[in-house]
């Protein structure tokens, strides 16, 4: 039996315009390390997190927050759970099976400029060897 760890909704932040029934799936470079090619795929419980995540993905798309569905088993995202925070209070989560999109969401917050400037910062300052695929 496999343990539920979040009922959700979940979310997704990125640049890519996106249909609903599109999947989401592993296999691209990270976006904090160009080097790495993705085992998982990473959502979010938390709309704003996924805008968040949006506003920090590559390229030169307009930022979106998809809601989406797992398609397989899901874990708590270990580049953020235990090791940064207690527990899993970002509600992160990454899977090797696809999302699929169910739809766009438009209400999310949007960073200002010197919080993106201070998220970017910050980013740049992780170790990329850290990351965990």
């Amino acid at each position: 039996m496999v343990e539920i760890l979040d009922k959700g909704p979940f979310y997704h932040g990125t640049r890519a315009d996106l249909l609903i029934g599109d999947l989401l799936t592993a296999g691209f470079r990270s976006n904090y390390n160009p080097d790495i090619i993705m085992n998982h795929i990473y959502f979010t419980a938390l709309r704003d997190g996924a805008g968040l995540a949006a506003e920090l993905a590559k390229g030169d798309g307009v930022p979106r927050v998809y809601l989406v569905e797992p398609t397989g088993e899901w874990e708590n995202d270990p580049n953020v759970t235990d090791k940064k925070f207690p527990g899993n209070p970002t509600r992160s989560y990454r899977s090797r099976a696809p999302l699929k999109i169910v739809g766009e969401v438009k209400d999310w917050v949007r960073q200002t400029p010197e919080q993106l400037a201070v998220w970017r910062e910050r980013l740049a300052k992780i170790d990329k060897r850290e990351i965990l695929n």
